[in-house]
């Protein structure tokens, strides 16, 4: 399902239920927001106050550098929670500029060295990081442009991404392990998973949209996910611990954010019952996230969208524990900031917007999140 239908079926059902109540002459009360609404409301003003003049977004402090994934970032966070850039708010016409940014001309402009055109982490040195990002909010936003002009930017903009992110991922690697992964730059001969799940959901994404992505790509991506679950393998080539998890590098151990992030990339490509993903739910259960642990925002986010994803009691958990981690946190301009030194240093712009990512799933707008 689309977003704009998704949004029209919300829409719809809402304008049946008050119609109804009209019709019987009862009195409709609207729902009251809760705390999670709240929060996220508060986390949109702030990002909507981080936006330049060019339309960016990002802290103050930190113009210029990295401005295409955190203004990416902003962008998903909106539409997370049900704005859309043709919505006639501040929260749409702070939708329309990022995009607006983001499809400028010298977005990739500087990317053709080494022949990589359309690579969207070079002009602000946000490197495969930034590509990555962007490129999945671009394809998330196809179709949502104001009108067919910036549309059709949308759409070459994303065309030439996923087009560099399939030609990164064929670079031969000096280690077959490495292989259908993406690291720092396009031409890299190693991976690395945190890099290759951004990928891998733009990807996805773009494939949803219609855009053709080779299945291969895919196989070859979750071919590199299944070599960074740390597990031994039977004689069938299924691991045998499931209660395991993916590791930044194969071999290097399972850390929180890194198995969080493995699992929602798996099920993201259909593999909702595959054992690394039994495991990882299962590792991730056992291991409980703190405030002040390492990447503690970008480990949230995939966990709260990837148990999510598991259902039942694995979802429950993840629900509260993330509202409980989170909610006290928020600071008095509705920002968020980590404690974790070198997350801290990305900057409120990126800590906010992952956590609305995070407390999102009660909503469920965007489409690579969908069930």
């Amino acid at each position: 399902m689309g977003f704009k239908s998704l949004l029209a079926g919300v829409c719809s059902v809402a304008f049946a239920w008050t119609a109804g109540a009209q019709l019987t002459g009862k009195t409709v009360q609207p729902r009251a927001p809760d705390k999670v609404d709240t929060a996220c409301q508060r986390a949109v003003e702030f990002l909507m106050a981080s936006q330049d003049g060019s339309g960016a977004i990002n802290d103050a402090d930190k113009r210029h550098a990295y401005n295409n994934p955190m203004t990416a970032l902003s962008v998903m966070a909106l539409a997370a929670i049900g704005n859309q850039p043709s919505d006639t708010t501040r929260e749409g016409e702070c939708m329309r500029r990022a995009l607006q940014f983001l499809v400028r001309p010298a977005t990739d402009r500087s990317s053709d060295a080494a022949g990589f055109p359309g690579y969207l982490g070079g002009d602000d040195s946000s490197r495969m990081y930034g590509h990555g990002i962007t490129a999945l909010a671009l394809t998330e936003m196809l179709g949502m442009g104001i009108d067919k002009a910036q549309d059709r930017l949308i759409r070459e903009k994303t065309q030439r991404a996923i087009d560099l992110t399939l030609r990164s991922q064929r670079v031969r690697k000096f280690d077959h392990r490495f292989t259908g992964g993406w690291r720092y730059t396009p031409e890299s001969g190693d991976a690395d998973l945190s890099v290759s799940v951004w990928h891998l959901m733009a990807l996805r994404s773009a494939k949803n949209a219609g855009i053709l992505v080779p299945k291969e790509s895919i196989d070859l991506a979750v071919g590199y996910l299944r070599r960074s679950y740390e597990s031994r393998r039977d004689a069938a080539g299924r691991p045998t611990d499931m209660k395991s998890g993916f590791a930044y590098t194969p071999g290097q151990g399972p850390t929180f954010a890194m198995v969080a992030a493995g699992l929602l990339a798996m099920q993201i490509c259909g593999q909702y019952d595959a054992p690394e993903v039994i495991g990882a739910a299962n590792w991730l259960r056992e291991h409980p996230l703190t405030y002040s642990d390492r990447w503690f925002f970008y480990g949230i986010y995939y966990y709260a969208q990837g148990m999510h994803k598991r259902g039942g009691d694995f979802a429950d958990l993840a629900r509260r524990k993330t509202e409980s981690l989170l909610l006290p946190k928020q600071e008095a301009n509705g920002a968020w900031i980590a404690e974790d030194g070198q997350e801290r240093g990305c900057g409120r712009v990126y800590c906010t917007a992952l956590a609305v990512l995070s407390l999102s799933v009660k909503y469920h707008f965007l489409p690579i999140y969908q069930d």
